[in-house]
């Protein structure tokens, strides 16, 4: 891209890939944007790519998907995974795209409470950033707080142990499904549940 390119540019871009633009933040003369998961296309686009039957699928599509995009803007990818290990929680809100929620994870208004980065563009060079947007959950009854079937995650804290127990119970629809705290909020677009098993499977595997 040239050095005039706009943000404006940027979304659809991502979004043909499988990716949501979801903020940016000026670091000197450069950029930095972060990129997640576009909710519509990209469990789709993964599942018909040559990473789909390779371990770690994600990770692999993500790096390869955004080194490429990295090298077009003339910028670095750099990944959420591996190392050196990369600050993205304090990229995320450093856009002020991104917010802390009630319940202490970050919120996001086109991605609610399943806001997750799959990697990051630094560019050398000033994009226009748009003004961010208030959080979502600024007027929400958050009813995040109490939608954890045995309280594990509340905006008292979160109990660790107590998740993974209920997660092991034949009960539970958050391993099918995805955290049942997470599709409370009110902003978060539903997922593909095998997308949502996939995560959960990575988080608490079997």
């Amino acid at each position: 891209m040239a050095e005039a390119d706009a943000w404006d540019a940027l979304p659809d871009r991502a979004a043909v890939l499988g990716l949501d633009l979801l903020g940016g933040m000026s670091e000197g003369e450069g950029t930095l944007l972060l990129f997640g998961p576009d909710t519509a296309r990209f469990w789709p686009i993964l599942q018909a790519s040559r990473e789909a039957d390779m371990p770690d699928p994600v990770d692999r599509w993500s790096t390869r998907v955004l080194t490429a995009m990295a090298r077009d803007l003339g910028g670095t990818a750099l990944f959420p995974f591996g190392t050196p290990r990369q600050p993205f929680m304090t990229w995320a809100t450093g856009t002020e795209a991104c917010h802390v929620s009630p319940v202490g994870l970050l919120v996001h208004r086109s991605q609610g409470l399943n806001v997750s980065f799959r990697g990051a563009i630094r560019v050398a060079r000033r994009i226009a950033l748009p003004a961010p947007g208030p959080s979502p959950c600024a007027g929400c009854p958050a009813p995040c707080t109490t939608a954890c079937p045995v309280g594990a995650l509340t905006s008292d804290g979160y109990d660790l142990p107590t998740c993974h127990t209920w997660l092991d119970d034949p009960r539970n629809d958050c391993m099918a499904r995805g955290c049942a705290v997470r599709r409370a909020c009110p902003a978060s677009p539903p997922r593909p549940d095998a997308q949502a098993a996939h995560h959960m499977a990575a988080f608490h595997p079997c």
